[in-house]
């Protein structure tokens, strides 16, 4: 049972995963905002310059963050990643179905904020089940990728 546990903690979990990427994307946004805009499709700009950055310190925190927590605070920060992930990928909805952006730009973005929103939904969905079983939640969900 032990060795199981070990074994489970020392994979990488979907979360962790997703905290990689936070700080990869996060890390290309600020290095290279102009390149990382346009590899969306987004015509870059001083200001989109800008925001692009603004988005990448974001990413990179709260990859870090959740990568350096213990497991209490890997599941309020699984929780604030969530919710900035539903209201990026809200926004990008509503960008979709107003048209006024590119829409390969915005169809890009909203998969992206999308996936990360659908896969911490998941493990929130699991850490609630497990609690009303009367299972000690785990940020993982008890199991790794």
């Amino acid at each position: 049972m032990e060795a199981d546990r070990d074994r489970r903690t020392a994979r990488l979990d979907s979360l962790s995963l997703l905290a990689w990427g936070r700080i990869g994307l996060g890390l290309a946004s600020l290095v290279a905002p102009t390149g990382t805009a346009r590899g969306f499709g987004i015509a870059p700009t001083p200001e989109i310059g800008y925001l692009t950055r603004i988005y990448g310190g974001r990413a990179i925190a709260l990859g870090t963050a959740y990568l350096l927590a213990g497991e209490a605070e890997r599941g309020r920060l699984q929780l604030l990643s969530l919710g900035v992930d539903l209201s990026d990928t809200a926004t990008g909805i509503g960008h979709l179905i107003r048209r006024d952006s590119r829409p390969r730009a915005m169809v890009l973005v909203t998969a992206l904020t999308g996936a990360y929103a659908a896969v911490g939904a998941r493990r929130a969905l699991r850490r609630h089940a497990r609690r009303l079983e009367g299972r000690p939640p785990t940020c993982n969900g008890g199991e790794g990728l």
